[in-house]
């Protein structure tokens, strides 16, 4: 299928690796022009030079989304984007009566604040293109709420609530917004996670790793290609109608009727 977005430009957020990452992969093989991001220098070199080895356009911008700086580097290289994919690193899991005012805060910027000024940013000259699609990768944790992920899951269902709202005042100039999201999708982030869990249970790394995929409907978890795949589709022109929603990549694990 032909997604009708070569030749468009796209910011990443947070895409040096991980889910994001995989997002970018997947609109460069569409001829999508990329804008990456990401924190560690080497680390972001060299997914770079890998995009550009397999012959995307490509230009890297270092340092945290957080930061006014970074954003505004972003938006100088590319400041007409026509795809915006918001990311960001999540807050570690905790436990509730640990965390403290700055926790809070510092998850607030870095799951909701950021992406809210870039869609600020963006949407204008969207509206201009009569072309935008934006999406947020956020979590399952939104939906499925546990009080261990309870710092990504309060600032991230912020973000669900101004996306729907925008969303609904944008769609008239052909501009989409929708949040995706992951559950126990393969990744770092996964790693961490289990590592935190098999700490509490006191038990090994792979031992929580089985028990977890036993408990999964998949009795897997899914991959990154699986995820970017969704994202890649809903960057296309094909998926014009499909705004304001919350799309889970979860393998079927979540028991929820919508």
């Amino acid at each position: 299928m032909d997604l009708k977005i070569k030749g468009k430009k796209a910011i990443i957020c947070a895409s040096s690796r991980g889910l994001a990452k995989g997002c970018a992969n997947s609109l460069g093989q569409e001829g999508v022009e990329l804008f990456i991001n990401g924190t560690d220098k080497e680390n972001l070199s060299k997914t770079e030079k890998e995009f550009l080895k397999k012959g995307y356009k490509v230009q890297a911008v270092l340092g945290p989304i957080e930061e006014e700086s970074t954003r505004k580097a972003l938006l100088s290289v590319c400041p007409d984007p026509d795809i915006l994919i918001n990311n960001s690193g999540g807050p570690p899991p905790g436990n509730f009566y640990d965390w403290t005012e700055e926790d809070f805060l510092s998850a607030i910027k870095s799951n909701f604040t950021q992406s809210a000024l870039l869609m600020q940013s963006v949407i204008p000259s969207m509206k201009e293109k009569n072309f935008g699609r934006i999406i947020n990768i956020t979590s399952a944790m939104v939906k499925n709420p546990h009080l261990i992920m309870g710092l990504s899951t309060s600032a991230r269902s912020g973000l669900h609530g101004l996306s729907k709202a925008l969303s609904r005042e944008v769609a008239q100039f052909n501009i989409t917004i929708n949040n995706v999201l992951p559950e126990r999708i393969d990744t770092d982030r996964q790693t961490q996670i289990l590592n935190f869990q098999a700490k509490v249970a006191d038990i090994s790394y792979e031992e929580a790793r089985k028990a977890l995929e036993e408990n999964l409907t998949a009795k897997r978890m899914g991959t990154v290609e699986e995820f970017a795949g969704i994202c890649t589709f809903l960057c296309s022109e094909q998926a014009g109608y499909i705004s304001g929603q919350n799309i889970s990549v979860d393998g079927g694990n979540s028991t929820n009727l919508i």
